[in-house]
């Protein structure tokens, strides 16, 4: 009697900023009026030094960690990303892989019923940021090749330069709400802009 073959085992990566939560920075910057806070990983694909510039711009301009802390108080999900994270965690598990930090990401993540959140960590002495503390560099890509050396079939979606690392690794990437400078640069990732088209995308990649 012939044995019936299994199914590989699947798992989506999301990137947070962009994809299912607004941009953080951009968000501090909005609310401080400090427009050199509003560059972010879609601007900047050096991630080590966009993170030295805004260390930088904090101490130059007093800003603290609680004050921070206030902003990301009155931010919600997207518009449409809990319903559309529930009903992908339905059908798959879900990993949110971020360069963005546990103090900055913990508040989002109650918002969107606890995800799995692999991010980063500032360091923070006497409500100052004084230094950020990476889990690992290129963290996401890392994340991606660890789950199909487990077997897992990936699929994975983001929206900046640092992002591409970990569509490219995915058996499937695709862009999600990605600007015009990244989508021209990787043309080879699906450009979507929509949560319905991205389950679309991301059940018939997976064939769930």
């Amino acid at each position: 009697m012939a044995i019936a073959e299994r199914a590989q085992q699947t798992m989506v990566t999301l990137d947070l900023e962009g994809v299912l939560v607004p941009e953080i920075w951009i968000a501090v910057a909005e609310a401080t009026g400090i427009e050199e806070l509003s560059r972010t990983t879609r601007d900047e694909p050096n991630y080590d030094l966009l993170m030295r510039q805004r260390l930088a711009i904090l101490i130059q301009h007093n800003l603290t960690m609680s004050a921070i802390a206030q902003v990301i108080s009155t931010l919600h999900p997207l518009p449409g990303a809990k319903d559309f994270l529930d009903a992908l965690r339905d059908k798959t598990q879900v990993i949110i892989l971020s360069d963005t930090f546990e103090q900055f990401g913990r508040p989002f993540m109650r918002q969107l019923g606890m995800p799995t959140l692999l991010c980063h960590r500032l360091i923070v002495e006497n409500d100052r940021i004084v230094d950020f503390e990476l889990r690992m560099h290129n963290q996401k890509m890392h994340a991606v090749t660890a789950l199909k050396a487990l077997n897992y079939r990936v699929a994975a979606a983001g929206d900046s330069y640092n992002d591409t690392a970990m569509l490219a690794t995915a058996d499937a990437g695709f862009l999600f709400h990605a600007p015009d400078n990244v989508i021209a640069e990787f043309p080879q990732f699906p450009s979507l802009t929509s949560f319905s088209e991205l389950l679309e995308h991301l059940t018939r990649a997976l064939e769930l």
